[in-house]
């Protein structure tokens, strides 16, 4: 009895082993929530092979259990944001098991192939590229901000609908501002006390982990800034105290509009919720605010694009709304702030805050042995500053002026299609992502063909969405097997109702391959 008993615990526990996740389990999710950041030329360590990620499963396994990564640092029940770097619960808890189960390898030739980065995020040639000379830091003891005044060469007015900022040495790289000198008169300042960035306004920043900056530019949402003839782009580079000696160069890719394209409105940059009179002694937790305007509401309305809000070490919560007597528009919340992460947030449907109201920004500051933050060991006071010692409340906004219809634009949707990002702003570019499609006959009037092929059995998708970005009909979600296949459209929604002429966007989706084109739509409804 005893042996026949010992039998059913090998069977069960072979059972049990034979069903556990091995690594080609868990790839596809290291792939899809951890590899845009932990790849080779990247942050380390690499994720990338089962070999690389086998030394840091302890790691990863505090860091998930914690919250720590991915590192998304805005409350998503407070607002939600285009290209958010999250982990689904099921994705979580498929990479802590595994790692319960001892991370087994299994037969790791399983695994699908990694993805491929390329050097840049932005696919194409940019219009306009330009980089600091090699530089060597001279943080030594301080941090150090120095300016780089760089001329454009431009001969005419071109309207940036696109950039992004590639640092030279991700190790020494904190923090780049962008601003617009449009006079042209700006020069270098490499002291290290470059504290007060020159030029007539910012263009945007980058941080470890900000994506590429990206303007809708199709359709009726147009958006843009526009550089003059003879400006210079002024980079200010923020290297922390101990980085002396290291090199970096720096640069920033501009994608333009093409000369004389019309229609495109104007995004302003700017931080006006600022606070210099912090004082926050040792051993206290401090709350200070800043609002805009002083007096009165805001002349006009706008509508808020993406929203930067920016502390430093100390920092433990921030929050940013829009107010008018005891009603709130929430902006961004972050509960628990990360000095190390932080960037341009990009708002998944463009926030409209009316004319009359204010803007508001809340910072709390906890200077106590208990803030694991805290640099300073016992804490020191804390007062306003520029060093990553000090402690600032800086928030900044990318915005339109308001025009009606603009809190219905699904940013997140529109850029998912944009050329520049291929299959999305946080999705990695990967070879061959590309399918083959066209659509037929375009325009049309009664129904249109949307032709595909695939090399291989696929689960396929085929959707309609308008140029606002909301997906408006849903043709196809099926597994599909290699060759020719086609969807019809009769220019109705997922209701049976007929929409508004006009135009269209198909998507087509087989695994991690995609293809979309635009549909014009005769008569509608």
């Amino acid at each position: 009895m005893k042996k026949l008993l010992l039998s059913l615990v090998l069977l069960i526990n072979i059972s049990q082993l034979s069903a556990q996740a091995t690594y080609s389990t868990v790839a596809p999710i290291f792939y899809s929530r951890c590899t845009s950041c932990h790849h080779e030329d990247q942050h380390a360590p690499s994720f990338m092979t089962y070999s690389a990620i086998l030394p840091h499963i302890y790691t990863i396994d505090a860091h998930l259990t914690s919250g720590f990564m991915p590192p998304w640092s805005p409350d998503t029940t407070y607002t939600r944001f285009a290209h958010e770097r999250l982990i689904a619960p099921g994705e979580k808890a498929a990479i802590l098991n595994w790692i319960a189960n001892g991370a087994p390898a299994g037969d790791t030739t399983l695994a699908p192939p990694a993805p491929v980065y390329p050097e840049y995020q932005l696919n194409g040639t940019p219009d306009l590229e330009l980089q600091i000379p090699t530089f060597a830091s001279n943080a030594l003891t301080n941090d150090s901000y120095v300016c780089f005044s760089l001329p454009t060469g431009l001969t005419q007015n071109r309207i940036v609908r696109a950039y992004e900022i590639i640092p030279g040495n991700h190790e020494i790289v904190h923090h780049v501002v962008v601003n617009v000198d449009s006079m042209g008169t700006t020069t270098n300042d490499l002291s290290g006390g470059c504290y007060t960035i020159t030029g007539d306004f910012s263009l945007g920043a980058y941080a470890h982990g900000a994506p590429p900056t990206v303007f809708p530019s199709s359709g009726p949402l147009k958006m843009g800034i526009t550089l003059k003839a003879g400006s210079k782009i002024v980079l200010q580079i923020h290297y922390p105290e101990g980085t002396a000696g290291s090199l970096d160069s720096t640069k920033i890719r501009l994608f333009f509009y093409p000369p004389g394209t019309t229609g495109v409105r104007p995004v302003y940059v700017t931080t006006p919720l600022q606070n210099w009179v912090l004082n926050i002694p040792a051993n206290t937790v401090r709350t200070f605010s800043a609002v805009y305007p002083s007096s009165g509401g805001l002349p006009y309305p706008l509508s808020v694009f993406a929203v930067f809000p920016h502390s430093h070490k100390i920092a433990k919560s921030i929050v940013n709304y829009a107010f008018m007597a005891t009603d709130t528009i929430p902006i961004i919340r972050i509960p628990n702030w990360d000095f190390d992460w932080q960037g341009f947030y990009t708002m998944r449907n463009i926030i409209q805050v009316p004319a009359g109201y204010k803007l508001k920004g809340t910072h709390v500051y906890d200077n106590t042995v208990n803030n694991p933050n805290n640099p300073n060991s016992p804490p020191v006071n804390v007062y306003a500053g520029t060093n990553s010692g000090d402690e600032m409340l800086f928030d900044g906004f990318q915005f339109l002026l308001y025009q009606p219809g603009d809190e219905n634009y699904n940013i997140d949707s529109i850029l998912a299609l944009d050329p520049l990002l291929a299959t999305g702003i946080s999705e990695p570019l990967k070879p061959n992502n590309r399918l083959n499609s066209f659509a037929y006959p375009n325009p049309f009037d009664n129904k249109v063909n949307i032709s595909y092929t695939l090399d291989g059995p696929s689960q396929v998708s085929v959707d309609i969405y308008s140029v606002y970005g909301t997906c408006v009909r849903s043709l196809r979600g099926t597994n599909e097997d290699a060759g020719i296949h086609e969807s019809v459209w009769d220019g109705k929604n997922n209701e049976g109702r007929r929409l508004a002429a006009g135009s269209y966007i198909y998507v087509v989706r087989a695994g991690e391959k995609q293809s979309h084109g635009k549909l014009t739509l005769l008569s509608g409804k």
